[in-house]
């Protein structure tokens, strides 16, 4: 029997249709926000410095980077966001997200912990009006640590008893007293911030770091420079007691929470505790009530912390309102390590100087 052979012609193909212009834009659109976002997300994002509490460490007008490999990057808490925003929708007041759910925040493996003296990225924690991770992007210098204990003595702050070692770009405001009035050209020359400059008695209050201060006090017309002694009221440093007459330059001892240990919960300690258990540890049902704990409707007089916590100091310690002024950082507000400086703009620079040449691509110290 012989088999026939047919000789079929090939199937013909409709040729693929060519994607339109507008198509093709809009495809490669997504992908560049598709990819920008991930990599915001998940390596490094950009930032700017708005306000001198970090000077002379960072100043107004530094753009820099902010590494999310180093802690970690933080899984999504509020996935209903328009891509590339934080708060609100470019130019606008309008929100750029939405809460009608929220996920459990979870941290992927980083490169390192938050150590003494990181310049860290955070979620601004008491902001209550907007979820953790789209919170105010504040900047500080990790100052202490989960289970240290802090305590500020005259300025010099300790950490476990021992004193922390002051890095030469920390300020303070000072009192300078001089026989003639100084002109602006006087301040920018030694890069003090005249916006912060106030005229004071027979002279002036700026924010100055011990090298300014040596320089200052060689000059034969400056008569007299010394610490502004400026306290705060009573109750306005944390955790807001009178009776404790704490300020900004002595302050503690203070135990930082710390992920795992227990503490015990009286009428004297909650306070210390109170707005962590409430509002950051995720507990459904806590309250307190006549200066007492409850959880799941039972008083407790002990307390097992869930995460760790941080306290966060200003480099311009007299110009930052920071830790001690509202508390702990949680650990699932913390956002990055801030690595470099990639720009620089001074606001006081004419056409020549408006760009700080020296500090573009300068490592965050």
């Amino acid at each position: 029997m012989k088999t026939k052979l047919f000789n079929k012609k090939p199937a013909v193909t409709a040729p693929k249709k060519k994607k339109s212009f507008a198509r093709e834009w809009g495809d490669a659109i997504l992908f560049a926000v598709v990819a920008a976002s991930l990599i915001r997300w998940g390596t490094v994002e950009a930032y700017t410095i708005p306000t001198p509490s970090m000077e002379k460490s960072l100043l107004v007008g530094d753009f820099l980077f902010v590494s999310k490999l180093h802690y970690g990057p933080r899984t999504p808490v509020t996935p209903l966001q328009v891509p590339l925003t934080h708060q609100t929708i470019w130019g606008t007041n309008i929100p750029s997200y939405s809460n009608a759910f929220q996920l459990p925040s979870y941290r992927l493996p980083g490169f390192s912990a938050v150590a003494h003296n990181d310049v860290v990225v955070f979620n601004f924690p008491t902001e209550d009006h907007h979820p953790a991770d789209l919170r105010t992007n504040y900047i500080k210098r990790a100052i202490g640590l989960p289970g240290d204990s802090l305590m500020i003595r005259n300025s010099q702050v300790y950490i476990n008893g021992k004193a922390l070692s002051m890095l030469e770009q920390t300020q303070y405001k000072y009192y300078i007293k001089t026989d003639r009035r100084l002109s602006e050209k006087f301040f920018l020359d030694r890069n003090i911030r005249v916006h912060d400059v106030m005229l004071w008695d027979e002279g002036y209050v700026i924010d100055a770091s011990p090298g300014l201060v040596a320089e200052l006090k060689s000059l034969d017309f400056i008569k007299e420079v010394a610490l502004w002694e400026q306290t705060d009221t009573a109750g306005e440093v944390f955790p807001q007691l009178a009776n404790l007459n704490w300020n900004r330059d002595n302050f503690g001892p203070l135990y930082i929470p710390q992920k795992g240990a227990t503490v015990a919960i009286t009428p004297e300690s909650l306070p210390f505790y109170q707005k962590a258990i409430l509002d950051y540890e995720h507990n459904e049902d806590a309250a307190v009530r006549d200066g007492k704990l409850y959880i799941n409707g039972k008083e407790t007089k002990q307390y097992t912390f869930r995460q760790d916590y941080y306290f966060m100091m200003g480099d311009n310690r007299h110009n930052s309102l920071d830790s001690r002024y509202w508390g702990y950082v949680p650990e699932d507000h913390i956002v990055g390590k801030a690595v470099f400086v990639w720009m620089s703009t001074n606001q006081y620079g004419g056409l020549f100087d408006k760009i700080r040449w020296g500090r573009i691509f300068s490592s965050v110290k």
